[in-house]
């Protein structure tokens, strides 16, 4: 099946993704034969859902170890972008669309991914990855979150699993085209992923194309809905899909997202007549919304002047939290600018009105601390810890700060506590290797240099870096603890690879 697979695909395929693709297609064997031998420790507890005729085919387990696998891979394979903020804005969001959904399983793992194209994505297991780029495209957060509340639906309907059960009723290629295309897509980019959809078709997908747009079309009634259950305008779904199909229209590139979720006029005419069902609702613009909007529009901007110009300009036509937001996009343009002056300034008035707000204290901080007053910095950040203890963007501000000014033991202390609340977070990992190594503790230096490579699945790697924490460290407990880490990286080797 392997050698099938990558006889299918030559043609397109990215270097980068030679590896990610022939780990994950070994694993279609046993999802396909759901096989006990592939967890066996779970094997007896993980018993169909009743009423849900996909278990046969794939447990729910299945789904959720697969699904960690792809995220492995995808951090590995894919830059991230590594903002906290925009990441904890995600999440937040997405928590709060998936009280609201039909998910019974809500153990979600996200991946924000560096690329200023739209495009987000559902793997299997829970997992969640958007593009930087939605954020530009989406007008409102609605529309933003209308996106994530389709992605859902794909997951808590399990539409990976459905549509491996309706490729085994007709061939295996089929099979073959449907990961790749979902590996393609999330990994690659759009013309990628257009070509495995493409590619999968001439071996015999047309008739899982079908039932893919019936999965789109499921997803789009059940998301809309979530939509709507969360405070959220139902029309801002047919919103989105509207701005979609104008960037289609009028520009060479097609959407990344429309790569693997087709769109026509029949879609949009059928959210739409979906929200005029619904009651009236009216949801009230979101600030922190249009805050990480101007993030990412600065993270991309290749002119930081002229973007914080064009906002001077238009602001004394806005008013309320579009003013606020756009005082906040000026003092952060200003920043990357090296104007720290005129930095503070503009973000004094809207810290004055919200003195509280993270995103502000952030900015606050990251101002201070570009200018070389890092104790100013480190006060900022450890009086909003007091009132919000472990906060993730906090935190990994304050080890920064501390870094910085040369405390790398106490920059330590603070990832190593953090690390324990977020194990699976490669970014805390490769940060606090890093001040490990600037602290000198050599067996730590390696520990984490292990957790980080078991974040994105190179095992290899991890076992190295365990094996040799283990020949620097002499606590007897510490080595116990390096040795049961090099047991469960042996057992996610043989679970996958074997």
């Amino acid at each position: 099946m392997p050698d099938l697979f990558m006889k299918i695909f030559p043609a397109f395929l990215p270097n980068r993704l030679s590896t990610v693709l022939s780990r994950l297609v070994h694993l279609l064997p046993v999802t396909l034969l759901a096989t006990s031998l592939a967890f066996p420790s779970r094997a007896q507890v993980n018993l169909p859902v009743l009423g849900d005729s996909v278990s046969g085919t794939i447990s729910t387990q299945q789904e959720y170890e697969f699904g960690r696998e792809f995220l492995r891979q995808i951090r590995r394979e894919t830059t991230m972008l590594d903002d906290p903020l925009i990441m904890e804005y995600i999440v937040s969001l997405t928590y709060k669309l998936a009280v609201n959904s039909e998910l019974t399983d809500h153990r979600l793992e996200f991946v924000l991914i560096d690329s200023e194209i739209l495009n987000a994505f559902a793997a299997p297991g829970g997992i969640i990855g958007v593009n930087a780029g939605l954020f530009l495209f989406a007008q409102n957060e609605g529309q933003f979150a209308s996106v994530l509340s389709h992605e859902l639906a794909h997951i808590s309907q399990r539409h990976y699993a459905r549509s491996v059960q309706q490729a085994q009723r007709n061939a295996l290629p089929s099979i073959a085209g449907l990961l790749a295309s979902l590996v393609i897509a999330g990994v690659a980019g759009g013309d990628a992923g257009q070509a495995a959809l493409m590619t999968s078709q001439a071996v015999g997908q047309e008739n899982q194309m079908r039932y893919s747009r019936s999965n789109e079309q499921e997803a789009d009634r059940i998301g809309i809905r979530t939509l709507y259950n969360s405070g959220f305008d139902p029309f801002d779904m047919a919103g989105m899909f509207e701005q979609m199909m104008r960037m289609n229209s009028f520009s060479q590139r097609m959407p990344e997202f429309l790569s693997t979720h087709p769109l026509d006029e029949n879609r949009i005419a059928d959210s739409k007549n979906r929200a005029n069902s619904l009651p009236a609702l009216e949801h009230i613009q979101n600030i922190e919304f249009l805050l990480m909007k101007h993030r990412v529009s600065v993270h991309y901007s290749n002119d930081t002047e002229a973007y914080v110009a064009a906002l001077e300009r238009a602001l004394p036509q806005l008013n309320g939290v579009e003013a606020d937001a756009a005082r906040y996009g000026i003092a952060l343009g200003q920043l990357e600018s090296g104007q720290f002056v005129e930095a503070t300034q503009s973000l004094q008035t809207v810290l004055l009105k919200e003195p509280t707000r993270i995103t502000y204290v952030m900015l606050q901080a990251d101002i201070a601390r570009a200018a070389g007053n890092l104790d100013r910095a480190l006060d900022i950040l450890e009086d909003n810890l007091r009132i919000n203890p472990s906060n993730h963007p906090l935190t990994m501000s304050l080890a920064n700060t501390l870094e910085q000014g040369g405390r790398y033991v106490a920059a330590a202390e603070i990832l190593e506590a953090h690390s324990i609340k977020r194990p699976n977070d490669p970014q805390v990992w490769y940060q606090l290797a890093e001040i490990q190594g600037q602290a000198g503790n050599i067996s730590k230096v390696h520990q984490a240099r292990g957790e980080y490579f078991i974040t994105v699945g190179d095992f290899t790697r991890a076992r190295n870096q365990f094996s040799l924490a283990l020949e620097q460290e002499r606590d007897r407990l510490v080595r116990a603890k390096i040795q049961q880490r090099l047991d469960y990286i042996r057992n996610l080797q043989n679970r996958f690879y074997r």
